[in-house]
């Protein structure tokens, strides 16, 4: 028999789980105890660009403010629809224990804001940009359901508008 190779070997197992969440449908689950700082995972998915992001039909057609799309810097968006893994299910916070990064070459990494424990769900705040008027059924529609004490209600970032 074949012996295993060496990055086969020294893999460590993933850090987290998807499972059913209380937050919304499925989420991410820590397994392991994750440092403050460390990378969790990537968010992968096909590039579009944002033009091509607003002709797609809805992921969801039951829920069509559920999103799978990570809006880069350079205008493109990650649609992780497409190609995507685990990281799309991570939730919505307005206390999220993650934060993403985007690095050099575009690609968009999960990681620990703080200190997460075994069992704890993973979330990041996902600043929702989308076009049109913030109106109270618009915020609604991109209703924020983390429960946190400080909740702003939306997924939605008040600070940012897009044209």
């Amino acid at each position: 028999p074949a012996k295993p190779s060496t990055a086969a070997k020294t893999r460590k197992p993933r850090s987290y789980a998807v499972r059913n969440s209380p937050i919304h449908g499925r989420g991410v689950f820590a397994t392991r105890t994750i440092r403050k700082g460390a990378d969790i995972v990537e968010y992968r998915g096909r590039r579009i660009t944002m033009e091509a992001a607003d002709e797609l039909p809805d992921s969801d057609p039951d829920n069509p403010f559920h999103t799978f799309l990570f809006e880069l810097f350079d205008g493109r968006v990650i649609d992780a629809g497409q190609r995507g893994n685990a990281a799309r299910w991570i939730n919505h916070s307005c206390r999220p224990n993650c934060e993403p990064y985007e690095d050099d070459d575009c690609r968009v990494f999960i990681a620990a804001k703080r200190t997460i424990r075994a069992g704890e769900e993973l979330s990041y705040d996902y600043k929702l940009n989308v076009p049109g008027r913030r109106t109270a059924r618009l915020l609604a529609e991109y209703a924020c359901r983390c429960g946190s004490p400080r909740c702003r209600g939306t997924m939605i970032d008040l600070r940012k508008k897009r044209r």
